[in-house]
């Protein structure tokens, strides 16, 4: 189909500009988390102690729902290797400053390294599953809305990124180190840190990107990148996107909270809804608290059936 008959007008519909093309540093803070990227590389075929990883210890149901955990983290990170090149081309067609554009080149490099892994750790544990068992929870992993955001010329950078990264990905990071914390196994525990090292960057250049970019917008954009991020937390994290306890109840969401029980039983990497729970909310206390001290934005209570009272 050409541009000419589509009837959805998209960022690839805008015209390009790329010269004169500008290379110098514009935001140091991205430019030295670009540095920093290519300079903490690491191999998921020989970084981790795969030797370690003894699955006899485990029984067949513990290996079946860990086989389904990992592979589940998998689609995920293959999402987001889709993703990363979406918000590329925005920042090419919109004349980003280059340090984001270079940022971006590695983070695409780092989502693939973590699909990698996660696939690497499912396949040790007696195979990579490729799809969910039950159809109506592919929905719930498949996507959060980046790509179709990214490329929506109607929805500003500034709120792309700050649900995404100041948002989602904060949330994410959290659990991660919840993880660390609580996960036994060495294995499973060196897959955890090796990604999470990442994560730090992928935060930390969502803050900067924006700490850039706020005290330029007016306060009906300011209230555009907080309506962006109240739905993100609302119809994505609150409706089980990270966290399958979360999900509206039904056999898919009670199928994969038994699936991070029983991993978590192992010791094999997931958490469950008791122990996450508190951690979920103090990332969103924290993540509102951050977003008003820095940007001026108030992000609303919220709440859910599994959460007692507003948070």
């Amino acid at each position: 189909m050409s541009v000419a008959t589509s009837t959805t007008r998209t960022i690839l519909d805008v015209p390009e500009s790329r010269f004169p093309l500008d290379l110098d540093i514009e935001i140091p803070r991205i430019r030295n988390l670009f540095h920093s990227a290519t300079s903490n590389q690491w191999n998921p075929s020989c970084d981790i102690e795969w030797d370690a990883l003894d699955i006899t210890q485990f029984s067949p149901d513990q290996l079946y729902a860990a086989r389904m955990y990992w592979s589940r983290r998998a689609w995920g990170e293959y999402g987001a290797i889709s993703e990363s090149p979406a918000l590329q081309i925005r920042f090419c067609k919109e004349n980003c400053a280059p340090d984001m554009r270079l940022f971006f080149t590695i983070r695409t490099q780092e989502e693939a390294r973590h699909a990698e892994v996660c696939y690497r750790m499912a396949e040790l544990l007696g195979g990579y599953i490729e799809q969910p068992d039950l159809s109506e929870f592919q929905g719930a992993v498949a996507t959060h809305g980046v790509r179709k955001m990214a490329l929506d010329p109607d929805v500003p950078l500034e709120g792309v990124m700050a649900a995404l990264v100041c948002a989602a990905e904060e949330i994410a990071f959290d659990v991660f180190r919840h993880l660390i914390e609580i996960t036994p196994n060495k294995v499973a525990q060196q897959v955890l840190k090796s990604i999470m090292r990442d994560e730090v960057r992928h935060c930390a250049f969502g803050w900067a990107f924006m700490s850039s970019r706020v005290p330029h917008l007016s306060t009906t954009q300011l209230a555009g990148v907080e309506d962006a991020v109240i739905t993100m937390i609302e119809k994505v994290e609150l409706n089980g996107y990270h966290s399958s306890w979360l999900a509206p109840d039904g056999p898919a969401a009670r199928a994969e909270t038994k699936v991070d029980r029983l991993t978590w039983e192992a010791g094999l990497g997931s958490t469950v809804e008791e122990l996450e729970k508190p951690v979920f909310v103090a990332s969103v206390a924290r993540i509102r608290r951050q977003m008003t001290e820095s940007w001026g934005i108030k992000l609303p209570m919220f709440r859910h059936p599994k959460i007692e009272g507003e948070f």
